[in-house]
């Protein structure tokens, strides 16, 4: 029973903060990837087309458009220098995205009458030594010139720009370390791409049918266009989500197999401390399966009772560091983690799957001292 106890106990526990931590993951990921994502197939640009943004502005369930200009880019500030992504975005971007949420420090401004801005990623701007509220030094931006190669002087095949750094976020590692965020026309003049666009990112209205507005959006922009919802932009980090989790459970699992040895020995004891209490029984009228039936319910109810106890004080752990939060991810001091605490979610569906595991980890180490048992009826004279 204590053996079931603790591994119901743990498998819970792990499993509660399994699904705090993916919940955490995926809530990033939803504040920056669009609930819809229309790119090219072929080619990284496409011409912007009015009369299809109006189209699929006009769908039901449809809450507004951004359009999105992307390029990689050479970083300098002072005498720092650093590789990484500018994403030229409009206006409507903050409505589409939870990105100006997460703004550390300085705000998602882009542009005002005079200047251009940049929001800079926090592992960018660390090692640019990038302060925005002591900084008057622009961010110098370089990227290729389109269509020029080979040139006779080394800097006519890029493009070199200037805008002030106007802010800095900290999202998730993965967006700190590659994305700067500036003006869709900044953007444009930059790369030298008039009216054209990398993609367009899409808002839903809330209950809204994903797949529904996919498939209509997909007669509006043709088969030349590239559809994903939000899972499908990051199909890979969901899918080694799962794996981890059933890999999770599955290792749990196998702790508690050999946990349930515990029974098999213990229930293989009982067969031979009982030998006289079988004969008697047999005496009595019992039978093979009579026995067997007893020493099975036995051992299942060892296993179920400790998986309760068990459950009941995972689920009390869960609880008290659900409310007060007792289990720190640090120790204290200054963190570069979203949050300090250990996520814990429970769900409906774990103490299922413990119960289940239980159960057939249960009957598979009371089956054989429970058949030993009953065999045992059929030696005694």
């Amino acid at each position: 029973m204590l053996g079931m106890m603790v591994g119901a106990f743990a498998l819970i526990v792990v499993l509660s903060v399994f699904n705090g931590f993916e919940g955490l993951v995926l809530s990033l990921y939803n504040s920056f990837y669009p609930d819809i994502e229309i790119t090219t197939i072929a080619g990284k640009t496409f011409e912007e087309n009015p009369a299809t943004i109006k189209n699929i502005l006009q769908l039901d369930g449809i809450y507004t458009l951004s359009k999105v200009l992307e390029e990689n880019a050479y970083l300098e500030y002072g005498s720092q220098a650093q590789l990484g992504t500018i994403k030229g975005v409009d206006g409507n971007y903050n409505r589409v995205t939870l990105v100006n949420k997460y703004v550390r420090t300085g705000n998602f401004t882009l542009k005002d009458s005079s200047l251009n801005y940049a929001v800079v990623g926090a592992n960018i701007a660390i090692p640019l030594n990038i302060n925005v509220d002591r900084s008057m030094e622009p961010l110098r931006i370089t990227v290729p010139r389109r269509g020029v190669k080979n040139a006779f002087v080394p800097e006519e095949e890029f493009n070199t720009m200037t805008v002030m750094p106007g802010g800095v976020f900290s999202i998730q590692q993965e967006f700190d370390s590659k994305y700067v965020f500036v003006s869709l026309d900044f953007a444009r003049q930059l790369l030298g791409l008039d009216n054209r666009v990398s993609g367009y990112e899409i808002k839903l209205k809330e209950g809204a049918d994903i797949e529904k507005a996919r498939a209509q959006i997909a007669q509006i922009v043709g088969k030349d266009f590239r559809i994903k919802n939000r899972y499908e932009q990051k199909a890979e980090t969901y899918r080694i989500m799962k794996i981890e989790r059933w890999v999770t459970t599955a290792i749990l699992g196998f702790i508690i197999l050999i946990i349930s040895f515990n029974i098999i020995g213990s229930l293989t004891m009982l067969v031979l401390e009982k030998a006289k209490d079988i004969s008697i029984l047999k005496a009595m009228g019992g039978n093979a399966a009579l026995v067997s039936r007893i020493y099975l319910l036995n051992g299942m109810m060892a296993s179920i009772i400790g998986a309760g106890v068990g459950l009941l004080l995972g689920y009390a752990v869960c609880l008290l560091q659900m409310k007060f939060h007792f289990l720190k991810l640090t120790n204290g001091g200054d963190s570069s983690f979203v949050i300090d605490y250990y996520p814990v979610v429970l769900k409906w569906t774990d103490p299922l799957v413990t119960v289940g595991i239980i159960i057939s980890v249960s009957l598979f180490a009371s089956y054989f001292p429970a058949r030993k048992a009953g065999e045992s009826v059929m030696s005694f004279k």
